[in-house]
């Protein structure tokens, strides 16, 4: 299977998932434009998965599905979407020919978001970012560090395919957060490579995550003790830890 990010918006990624014959998953057709010029370089949409409802998102599921009827949609059951779609919960599973993914509950970014994880990848939508994570627009801190937990437990080698662009910009604050992490700064480093030659830094794996990126390195203690001194005091647990974290991230201006 052929896994391409196709680039959408400023910064969003709509990835499809590809058989030798074009047939493919698209996930998160934000627009459908990128979706429509795939396709006529042989890309043939079988099938849509939603991460979660934001416009940026499912934005262009309408006019694919104009333009392919018989498409099967999948996401979190959330009203906010407006399509006629198949909705998934924890534990359920999403099969279509030779894919077969299960559906993973990650709510944080907003309350209905899920994670799709098979064939060695996990399309995380915005919760789980390459060196960083997304914002809590709906959720709660705890939430959404039980979340980042979950998609930790996955195997190491998985594929991590996010929904943006955000691994230069993650890795400027996570160096300051721990800055003697030798594999953030090399993971940095090579991103800003990539990025200056055009290239997308995803996907990355969850191996180089669980080694470099802080949001699920809370407990790492160099990010404690840098939390510690933005505090006054130690954070006393990790989801105070985690709640810190990004709330230090979102004022970050570097």
């Amino acid at each position: 299977m052929h896994l391409r990010p196709l680039p959408a918006f400023a910064d969003n990624y709509i990835w499809t998932l590809a058989e030798d014959t074009g047939q493919a998953l698209v996930v998160d057709p934000g627009e459908a434009a990128p979706v429509l010029a795939a396709a006529r370089d042989g890309l043939e949409p079988v099938a849509i998965l939603l991460t979660h409802h934001h416009p940026d998102h499912i934005g262009g599921v309408g006019e694919l599905l104009r333009t392919w009827p018989d498409l099967q949609v999948f996401g979190p059951e959330d009203a906010r979407i407006p399509h006629s779609i198949q909705s998934v919960r924890e534990g359920g599973e999403v099969d279509i020919g030779r894919w077969h993914f299960k559906v993973m509950e990650i709510p944080g970014h907003t309350l209905s978001h899920i994670a799709f994880h098979g064939h060695g990848l996990v399309f995380c939508g915005d919760t789980l970012f390459s060196l960083g994570c997304g914002r809590l627009f709906e959720g709660t801190p705890a939430q959404m560090w039980a979340s980042l937990t979950k998609l930790a437990t996955l195997p190491p080698e998985t594929r991590v395919c996010c929904g943006h662009e955000y691994t230069v910009n993650n890795g400027r604050f996570a160096t300051v957060v721990e800055p003697g992490n030798l594999t953030l700064r090399r993971r940095t480093e090579e991103a800003r490579t990539m990025r200056d030659r055009g290239l997308p830094t995803l996907p990355s794996s969850l191996a180089e995550e669980l080694a470099a990126n802080p949001f699920l390195r809370v407990d790492a203690p160099e990010i404690r003790q840098s939390l510690q001194a933005r505090l006054g005091r130690a954070p006393v647990d990790s989801v105070e830890a985690f709640a810190e974290l990004r709330r230090w991230k979102d004022g970050f201006g570097a």
